[in-house]
């Protein structure tokens, strides 16, 4: 989960922005931003708490349930509630310019809320996206759950065994239509979302940064090399069309998906991808140079 915060304020109990924001958060208002984290949680409704591992409490301000992204819904669904989140900036914090920094399916909610944007009546326009181990053209769980990975492309690899496992364990407890739309024949197929999605980033920035710590094998590039989640080849881009993605700036890290990834396989948080200091200074610097400094959206 991930709590709304402002510049001013964020959870007073726990991680103040979330598990997977509050590093991302502390280096942007430390490096002169003014920084916003859209709230999310796994299913529709508020966001006040979260009391799981590494969770947050004493949430300042609660935003309702429309202004709130279900992590585990449709893409098209958690767009709409972003964009209802930064229509609420625009009208309460006088914000008319934004810079989105998503972190896995944040970017691709960050896409579906930026065509949105594209209509006369939105109050606000985003100037540049920066997409954090994105699943451009479909997730490890999504392309699993679909049946375009099989056990046997992992090549006996424990790690990387675990990984399905699990993600087809909590795709059948939490799924409320991320699953499908997270792989690649919804993302990436013929007439898929992708291709629907021509000409909405013709005037965006976009920078994609990719982890790419589990790299024991090179093929099949539908899971190897890999952060975890998502594979390098999704994270860059690579093959989404240039009607599509019409420019972009590309980054890899030796980084994992999320802390919760570094924990099970023992690593240090920095080598999470929204912990990881060069990480941060690549998303600030790319910040400084394409659009100034701020407002920016975390989701």
């Amino acid at each position: 989960m991930t709590p709304f915060t402002t510049p001013d304020v964020a959870a007073a109990g726990g991680l103040p922005a979330g598990n997977t924001m509050t590093a991302l958060r502390s280096h942007l208002l430390g490096r002169g931003f003014t920084t916003f984290s859209a709230p999310a949680r796994i299913g529709p409704g508020e966001v006040s708490e979260d009391l799981g591992w590494q969770g947050f409490s004493s949430v300042p301000e609660v935003l309702p349930a429309d202004l709130t992204i279900n992590a585990v819904g449709r893409i098209e669904d958690a767009g709409a509630a972003l964009h209802g989140f930064l229509v609420h900036l625009a009208e309460t914090y006088a914000v008319d310019e934004v810079d989105l920094v998503g972190h896995s399916m944040g970017g691709l909610f960050s896409r579906a809320a930026i065509r949105r944007t594209l209509d006369p009546d939105s109050p606000l326009t985003v100037r540049s996206l920066i997409t954090l181990g994105t699943p451009w053209t479909g997730a490890i769980l999504g392309d699993y759950w679909n049946g375009d990975i099989a056990v046997g492309d992992a090549h006996g690899d424990a790690v990387a065994v675990r990984i399905l496992e699990d993600s087809e364990a909590f795709a059948r407890e939490n799924d409320q239509g991320a699953a499908q739309e997270a792989g690649r024949r919804f993302l990436a197929g013929a007439g898929g979302w992708n291709d629907r999605q021509a000409g909405a980033l013709a005037g965006t920035s976009v920078t994609v940064i990719a982890g790419e710590y589990f790299d024991a094998y090179s093929a099949p590039d539908i899971l190897w090399p890999h952060d975890g989640l998502v594979t390098a080849t999704s994270a860059l881009a690579r093959r989404v069309h240039e009607a599509v993605l019409p420019g972009r700036t590309e980054h890899r890290f030796d980084d994992v998906h999320s802390i919760f990834v570094a924990d099970s396989v023992q690593l240090p948080w920095e080598r999470a991808i929204t912990w990881d200091p060069e990480v941060l200074a690549t998303v600030s610097d790319t910040l400084d140079a394409n659009r100034g400094t701020g407002p920016h959206v975390a989701s």
